[in-house]
Parts: C-alpha cells; structure tokens; sequence
C-alpha cells in the first residue's frame, strides 16, 4: 500500500485499473478532453495524459455508453490482476449512498 501523497500519471493509473486495454488508448482518452478530476472539491477538465491522480480524486469519465464516476482509492505499483485493480477505485455513487445512510 502506497502513502497517501502518492500521485502517479492518469493514463498510467487508467491502465493499471483496466479500464484501458493498452497504455496508448487511455493516453488518447486522457488528452480527448472527456475525464473529469475532482480534487479538493474544484473539478478540472483533462487534457494531458500526464496529469497527475492521487488516493482520494474523483473521476468523472465515459467509455463508449458506459459512465464511469469513481473515487481513486489507491496509485497501485503495476498492472495486476482485475481483482487488484478493482481495489484501486471505488464506486463514487456507492460512497454517496453510504454517506447518506450514516447521517440518517
């Protein structure tokens, strides 16, 4: 497990999570224009596939018609198996849901 400072290039992380087949198609994704971050609440559009991404981001994308709207949990160390990838993000609308559950 990595620091919390940890920061690691998106289209890197973008790979490593396996939402991207080839390390070259989330570099064209990134730079596309179409990836939100969100950080510190200020949410910025992406246009470099060397911007940056750290544990707690939000990422606002879409992969054909599939939206993906996910909190980055961890930078990871290399491209592992699904069920590692998988732990490196979450879904942004089940951490919504469970924070409303905790305030009732």
């Amino acid at each position: 497990m990595q620091t919390e400072t940890s920061s690691v290039r998106l289209d890197v992380w973008l790979w490593r999570a396996r939402f991207f087949k080839t390390r070259a198609l989330s570099a064209r994704a990134c730079e596309s224009g179409h990836i939100r971050l969100e950080r510190f609440g200020r949410v910025t559009r992406i246009e470099k596939a060397s911007a940056s991404v750290r544990p707690g981001d939000r990422l606002i994308f879409a992969i054909g018609t599939r939206l993906f709207d996910i909190i980055v949990q961890d930078a990871g160390e290399r491209r592992g198996p699904a069920t590692e990838a998988q732990s490196l993000y979450r879904q942004a609308s089940a951490a919504a849901d469970t924070d409303t559950n905790a305030s009732n």
